[in-house]
């Protein structure tokens, strides 16, 4: 049976929009504060009175931007990952807050009891906080993801599905007992295994394996070219034979000719997407 807490929920890896979404939710708390003065703040009588309450904003400002910094390489994510890092982020938030209202502003003694009342009174300020900081960045989050894969994949199709390739040029291949040439166009991707490389390239229009005992460092060293790229710790791909793609910034997988299919790990994706375009010749 679905499980709701199982759906996918997309994570983000600008650090701009990181800080950009964690200082809104530091001010939604600020807001709501000043303007509904719950938990018998409308009694608290001082003449910087709105000054000392901001201190709350940065306090849950800083546990969402410390919370979405510590997820930024966890590969997946779903609403139930989502759900308990917001957990994290109320109770962490809870214990600043505690001390902070401790120490400046009420000076009662520390006590487990009441840091409780203070506990209470985050999860009711940041509850529906939260939920609308969940919501908005999936929303927003999921278009952008669904938008960068929707123009790639259009890019590719425009052109037949094909990256313009170098014509007639030759990658040599030297390792140990083995010399190989192939024909730049007709690399179509290597996979690392240990010590060795399998690697896949046409030959006649057939498809043939090698393997050769090298490591993936050292065969790129000796084939890199502007369209035969690392995309993964165990990869190496001829982006021109590259037809489709699927996924988003947390992970792109590239469809080749033959039914291959190449992961592309999130470090590499900046290096990889944007060469998925027509090249000009």
């Amino acid at each position: 049976m679905f499980s709701f807490a199982a759906y996918s929920y997309p994570k983000s890896e600008s650090y701009k929009e990181i800080l950009l979404s964690s200082i809104t939710a530091g001010l939604l708390i600020y807001i709501f504060l000043i303007v509904f003065q719950p938990f018998g703040t409308e009694n608290f009588r001082h003449q910087y009175k709105y000054l000392l309450l901001f201190p709350y904003s940065i306090i849950f400002g800083s546990a969402f931007f410390a919370a979405e910094l510590s997820i930024i390489r966890f590969r997946d994510w779903n609403i139930g990952s989502e759900l308990l890092k917001m957990a994290g982020i109320l109770l962490s938030a809870s214990i600043l807050s505690y001390f902070y209202n401790t120490l400046f502003i009420s000076h009662v003694t520390l006590s487990f009891s009441n840091y409780l009342y203070m506990f209470l009174y985050c999860l009711a300020l940041g509850i529906p906080i939260s939920t609308i900081y969940i919501l908005s960045r999936y929303i927003y989050l999921k278009t952008i993801h669904e938008k960068t894969a929707e123009e790639v994949s259009q890019q590719l199709a425009g052109h037949d599905n094909s990256i313009v390739a170098t014509l007639n040029k030759v990658l040599n291949i030297s390792a140990n007992n083995t010399d190989l040439q192939i024909h730049e166009e007709n690399f179509i991707c290597a996979q690392s295994m240990e010590n060795y490389c399998s690697i896949c390239f046409l030959e006649n229009g057939q498809v043939k394996k090698l393997v050769v005992r090298i490591s993936l460092s050292n065969l790129l060293n000796q084939i890199q070219t502007d369209s035969i790229k690392r995309c993964h710790r165990s990869y190496i791909v001829n982006l021109n034979q590259v037809k489709s793609l699927k996924g988003n910034a947390q992970g792109y997988r590239l469809f080749l000719s033959d039914d291959f299919e190449i992961p592309v790990s999130r470090s590499f994706i900046s290096l990889i997407i944007p060469k998925l375009r027509p090249l000009k010749v």
